[in-house]
């Protein structure tokens, strides 16, 4: 498992369509408040005659929030992701940027397949190679080739294999939830979990299982933010991305990142079985490796529960304890 909270500290990942007018003055007015990610999208969102005038004004955003973070105006800085359209498009922009690329941190690769996969790691070695601070990248598995099963396991560790080669550079997983449920004609409401649409959630399942053990995964974008159960249903599908494997999630609406980190807070139950655990004195002469919980309502068990913990306190150092 990832061992360093860069890789949990994505959290709630904030869609904006990259030539959005008011981006840069969202960021320096701290809008969307002070623990999110934002995501500049020149994909889906972009009309396909619209794209370099997209890139400019994108980048013209990038200069504005760097000249105020220079002049020493305060103002939380979210992580900054730019998703492309194709690889080509990563050197370019990050070479444009100038100065500003400083404030990128990273680029989300979208229908990441067998056939973009050398291209974009490529593209992700080649900015790393000039860049003076590491150049995350976030592919998106969301094609249609990964939804039949006589090819899914292949074409999963084929990417994954492909995806250790740059290791360092991968901060998370991402998964398409609705471009998978579009294939099957599928939408959710707002009181129903993407993990009860059972192809798609056994999609996520093989996901996590190639995936889970090595890599941070994301989990899947909620749609609803006005609706009058969105936000209990958004509560519910985040108790399920937990218990599945998912750290993190997609927003496309500012209401949708308080409910994203409140979720993914720890427990303090759990903060103190995880403190426990790591620091279990394994010279004791006794030898025993299983005790009571601090609460005395669980088993711990260092051998068992040991990456659990270490986990638990990534969690919290990004987003807090509750009791």
């Amino acid at each position: 498992m990832k061992n360093s909270l860069v890789y949990y500290s994505v959290g709630a990942l904030l869609y904006c369509p990259a030539n959005h007018k008011t981006i840069a003055s969202s960021i320096t007015g701290e809008r969307f408040g002070t623990k999110y990610s934002l995501a500049l999208c020149l994909e889906d969102t972009i009309q396909d005659d619209c794209v370099k005038d997209a890139e400019q004004k994108m980048l013209d955003s990038l200069h504005t929030v760097y000249h105020a973070k220079q002049t020493g105006t305060g103002f939380f800085l979210p992580n900054i992701f730019v998703r492309v359209r194709c690889p080509e498009q990563i050197s370019s922009l990050h070479g444009r940027a100038g100065d500003a690329k400083e404030l990128i941190t990273g680029y989300i690769l979208p229908k990441f397949t067998p056939d973009n996969a050398d291209a974009y790691l490529e593209a992700i070695r080649e900015v790393n190679r000039v860049s003076s601070k590491t150049v995350y990248m976030m592919p998106i598995l969301e094609s249609p080739a990964i939804i039949h099963l006589q090819h899914r396991s292949s074409i999963l560790y084929g990417l994954k294999e492909k995806l250790d080669s740059v290791e360092p550079y991968v901060l998370n997983i991402r998964v398409g939830g609705n471009d998978l449920c579009h294939m099957f004609g599928f939408r959710r409401h707002d009181n129903e979990s993407i993990h009860s649409i059972r192809p798609v959630a056994d999609i996520f399942s093989d996901i996590i299982t190639v995936f889970g053990m090595d890599y941070v995964v994301s989990g899947p974008v909620w749609e609803y933010y006005g609706s009058a159960g969105w936000d209990t249903g958004l509560s519910k599908e985040l108790s399920e991305d937990r218990l599945c494997g998912f750290t993190g999630k997609t927003v496309i609406h500012p209401k949708q990142i308080a409910p994203v980190n409140s979720a993914y807070q720890v427990p303090r139950a759990d903060m103190e079985d995880a403190k426990a655990i790591l620091n279990w004195n394994t010279d004791k002469a006794s030898g025993t490796l299983v005790a009571g919980s601090s609460q005395g309502e669980r088993m711990n068990e260092y051998k068992t529960h040991f990456h659990w913990a270490q986990k638990v306190l990534f969690l919290a150092e990004y987003y807090g304890v509750k009791d």
